[in-house]
């Protein structure tokens, strides 16, 4: 059985998740195949030189996971997206791009954060093409971590306020982007996060039933699916 989460947006400030976090590590993740974070494991990253204890904390908890044999895979969301080798190292992490495609249950099935599919946001993907060019983050990354911490909270502001002022419509997936994502990658099912709307949709595409799941955020409570 495979584990997929996304969106658990961990944050000292909100320690009963942290805590959940580390008990399914503990315990149910143990008894999985592999685990799967598809984005946003983090409320923010400001790099893999952050000094807080949070970031050890979980690296120390992930790597015992991967420790005890359960491979565990991170995909990059839109919060920690500097998310880099040395810190997936420690924690004992793999990386995946974004999007990836692995084998499930005999079928080929597409993973992906989900925030590339939400192509009527156009203000967050003119944000997102900037945050990833590598020459903007090796400058962030040179800034002192005060610097990187202050612009992080800045951010997080900023895209509360983004996000109140959107249209539920324009935070949520499009589904010709949904289907030429699809189509390109020629699969019938996509697991994906980002929209903290979990359900699991199907339609037709092409003259075939496919499946789209949506994991759901850890902002209340847990949230994992298990196939």
């Amino acid at each position: 059985m495979k584990f997929f989460i996304s969106d658990l947006h961990l944050d000292a400030s909100r320690p009963m998740i942290v805590d959940l976090y580390t008990e399914l590590l503990a315990g149910a993740a143990r008894e999985a195949d592999a685990l799967y974070i598809l984005g946003d494991l983090f409320e923010s990253w400001i790099g893999d030189d952050d000094d807080a204890p949070l970031p050890a904390r979980i690296a120390q908890a992930t790597r015992a996971l991967r420790d005890t044999g359960v491979p565990v895979y991170f995909m990059h969301g839109n919060r920690d997206f500097l998310l880099g080798a040395d810190y997936a190292a420690r924690a004992g992490m793999t990386l995946l791009a974004d999007p990836a495609v692995i084998e499930l249950g005999g079928e080929r099935v597409l993973l992906m954060h989900g925030d590339t599919l939400c192509t009527d946001d156009v203000e967050y993907l003119k944000f997102r093409t900037l945050v990833r060019d590598p020459r903007w983050q090796q400058q962030f990354l040179s800034k002192s971590l005060a610097e990187r911490r202050a612009f992080a909270a800045q951010a997080r502001s900023e895209s509360r306020k983004h996000t109140a002022m959107s249209a539920a419509e324009i935070m949520d997936v499009n589904q010709d982007a949904v289907a030429a994502t699809m189509r390109a990658h020629g699969i019938r099912r996509m697991i994906h996060g980002h929209t903290h709307r979990p359900a699991t949709h199907h339609f037709d595409l092409d003259g075939q039933t496919v499946e789209r799941i949506v994991l759901g955020d850890w902002y209340e409570h847990d949230s994992v699916l298990r196939i």
